[in-house]
Order: C-alpha cells, then structure tokens, then sequence
C-alpha cells in the first residue's frame, strides 16, 4: 500500500522553509521588482498629468485674491477685505448695504491702498461684473481721505458703489472656493438676489460654442471614416510591398510640421488660392463668385480632416491586417452577394478599429487649437480657442480651467459611453 501523501503545509524547500511561505515570499517580491521597475513611468504620469489636471480642477474653483493678498518679493501673504467679509457673514443675502458696510468697504480699500492690493481684488471682480476694476482702483485712491458718514463719501465718489449686483458679486468672491467659474461657462450668472439666471443674449458664448465643437468633431470624424476605411482596405489587402509603399504616403504627413500643413490649406483655400483659380479656369465659377472657403468652419473641417486622417488609417490597417480573407470567400460560396458578405462578414470584424480610430480622432479633433485659430476664422472657432483666449489675453485662468474641465467632462462621457457600447477592452489601436 503507497505511503500517504504529504500534506500541502509540510512540503519544505530544501533550506527547510514551508513551501508556502517562500512562494508567497517569492511573489511578494516578484510584485515589488515589477512596481519599482514601474516607478519612473508612474511618476512621469503623475508629475505631467494627473498633477496638471488636478491643479486645473482646483484653479477653476478656487480664486483667493479677495481675501489674500501674496506679496510677490517676501511671499507673504496677508488676509484683505476682513471687515467687508465680516460683514457680508453677518448679514444674509440680499441685506442691503448700510452704514457698516461702507465703512467696512473704506476701511478694507485703505488697507488695499497701504499693500498697492486693488489691482488684484479689481481683477478678482472685473471677472464677473465687468468695468469694476476702474472702479475699486479709483476709489482706493480717495479711500484714506474719507470720513463718516462712509456710505455718502462712497457715493460721491462713484455712484456705481450703489448697484445691488457689484455687492453681490463681492460677497461671492469673499470666499477663496466659488463656483461662479462654472456658471460663467454655462452662460450663467447670479442676479443681485443670489439667482441663477442666464447671462444677455448677446453674451452666451460657451454653450452654443461647446455644441458646436461636439458636432464638427463628430462630423470630421465620420469624414474621417469615409475616406479612411477604404484607403485601410487597401493597405490590408494589397501584397506587402505594395502595401508598404502606400503606408509611406499615410505616414507622410508626420513628418512635415503641424503649422506648415495648416498655412498650405491657407494658400489652397482663399480666395485667390489654387482651388479657386482652378475652378475659374474650368468655368465652374465666375471670377466675381469666388467661393468662400477659409476663415470659416469649411476650411476648419478641410484642414483637419486632413490632418486627422491618419490617425484613423493606422487603428483600422491594424484590425483589417489579421483578418482572414477565405471568411468573405466562405461567405460568397455559400451564396452571399459582396455586398452582403462585406457588410455581415468583414465589417463586424473592423468595429474595434473605427471604434478606436473614432475615439481617437474625435478626442483629437475636441481639443484643437492651432488649426481652428488659423484657418477657423471667427465662425470655424472651436472651445479650445475659447480656452486659450482666457489663459492668454484676459488672464482669467479660473475660467479658462472650468472650461477644461467642461471639455474633460465631455471626453470622459465619451470614453465611457465607448465602454458601455463597444466595451474598452476591444480597443485597438494597434
């Protein structure tokens, strides 16, 4: 009769370990080599992407230059506006202002005149009620010679202090964390009760912009796919080199810069460009009818179909690659028409391919910037341009952060709307 096994737990390594032990001592330290060999990558990442865009949901909600005033030479900071904030924590929305709180205001622009501080708070309101700058800088100037009754002094030096929404807007910036940054992107604003109303009509510029950056994304991407599909057919299905000679024409374009193929569309598409001379040789058009086609959304959608178009080939050349040929043929003896066998048989096959190259071309598309701004016009403008605007002219950053994060919002809708149809883990790019 065979000897009983030994049981799991006795088994031993030959230095006199449990075998139990030293593999998980082994795995435990197989899991450490390959997080540390992993270490720089993660670092990298977190250094240049989640830092950054943690940074730019905090900026879009945070803004303290109210109640801080930073002293650029020493790095101190120093609270401001304390008597002002005191007041607005005493007294409910939509108090009237009174004796107290102009002289809290008086004393509060004193202390701003004292730390050369009203550029700052001016800015901080001038971001929501504009003209506002102007007003806090002058009467800063005449702030120390004033002298009770305050609210008469204020008034006589500026008869805009009297408008309910400029204390309004002061007691949303009394606190460093507003979202007033959000409604400004959605074209909202608070009224002088504390409301949630839309901006004039005439100032909502966001929200129509952010629409129509969705809608000519998702239209250069289904251009993309129109033109691209076939020209991945074709580099699938050739011999290899054949195939290898096209793929050099797709990759072409990586290998001139970004902003000389955006001012060649420039030179192809004005008025007097080559298109156009063109057309009017052929007597397609009249040299008086010249047809419009840049510094407007035509010439947006041009130049980045253009200039997206490769990143659509390459996701479907690599799906269409391993496809086996003989399924279409099968499909064919067994009675299928081309059509019917490409459209059952081959495309089903493709899907994560348009699924990835669409994903990544419309993610591209959303976020442009240089071919808008150069091509675009004032009607080919994407929210990206909108963005740059307030990073770059009126130096609203917080603003510019909560529109990124608007545009983020969208992109990770989309990335989740991908998973739950297509599902992630068939995404290929490659």
């Amino acid at each position: 009769m065979a000897p009983d096994a030994p049981a799991a737990g006795d088994l031993k390594t030959a230095d006199g370990k449990p075998l139990k032990a030293a593999l998980a001592a082994a795995e435990a330290r197989a899991r450490r080599r390959a997080f540390l060999l992993v270490l720089p990558l993660l670092a990298f990442v977190v250094m240049t992407f989640v830092a950054p865009i943690g940074q730019m949901l905090l900026r879009s909600i945070h803004d303290p230059r109210f109640v801080v005033h930073r002293d650029v030479e020493s790095g101190t900071k120093t609270p401001i506006m304390v008597e002002l904030r005191g007041w607005f924590d005493k007294n409910p929305q939509g108090t009237e202002p009174d004796e107290a709180a102009y002289a809290a205001l008086v004393s509060d622009l004193i202390q701003l005149s004292e730390l050369k501080a009203q550029g700052n708070v001016g800015t901080r309101i001038n971001y929501e009620l504009a003209g506002t700058k102007s007003l806090i800088s002058s009467t800063t100037r005449k702030a120390p010679k004033m002298e009770p009754p305050f609210k008469e002094a204020v008034l006589d030096a500026d008869q805009d202090w009297a408008d309910p929404l400029l204390w309004q807007v002061m007691r949303g910036a009394s606190s460093a964390y507003t979202g007033n940054f959000y409604l400004a992107a959605l074209d909202r604003t608070r009224d002088a009760d504390g409301n949630i109303v839309q901006v004039d009509e005439d100032r909502r510029l966001y929200v129509g912009n952010y629409g129509k950056t969705l809608a000519l994304s998702a239209f250069i991407t289904l251009a993309c796919l129109i033109l691209g599909y076939p020209v991945a057919h074709l580099l699938a299905t050739l011999p290899l080199r054949h195939s290898n000679l096209l793929m050099i024409f797709v990759l072409l374009p990586f290998w001139t810069s970004l902003l000389v193929r955006t001012t060649s569309w420039i030179v192809l598409l004005q008025s007097q460009g080559v298109v156009n001379d063109t057309l009017v040789a052929a007597s397609i058009v009249a040299d008086d009818s010249r047809i419009q086609m840049i510094y407007n959304q035509t010439g947006t959608i041009v130049a980045m179909v253009h200039i997206l178009l490769p990143f659509m080939v390459l996701p479907l050349y690599s799906v269409m690659r391993p496809i086996n040929p003989t399924y279409v043929r099968a499909a064919r003896s067994l009675g299928a028409t081309s059509w019917t066998a490409f459209r059952r048989i081959y495309v089903p096959q493709t899907v994560p391919g348009m699924g990835a190259g669409g994903l990544l071309v419309f993610i591209l598309a959303v976020g442009y910037y240089i071919t808008p701004a150069l091509v675009g016009g004032a009607s080919g403008q994407l929210f990206s341009n909108f963005i740059a605007f307030h990073m770059q002219k009126s130096l609203n950053w917080s603003l510019a952060a909560a529109l990124a994060a608007l545009l983020l919002a969208g992109i990770l809708l989309l990335y989740w709307l991908y998973d739950r149809l297509i599902g992630i883990d068939n995404l290929k790019l490659g």
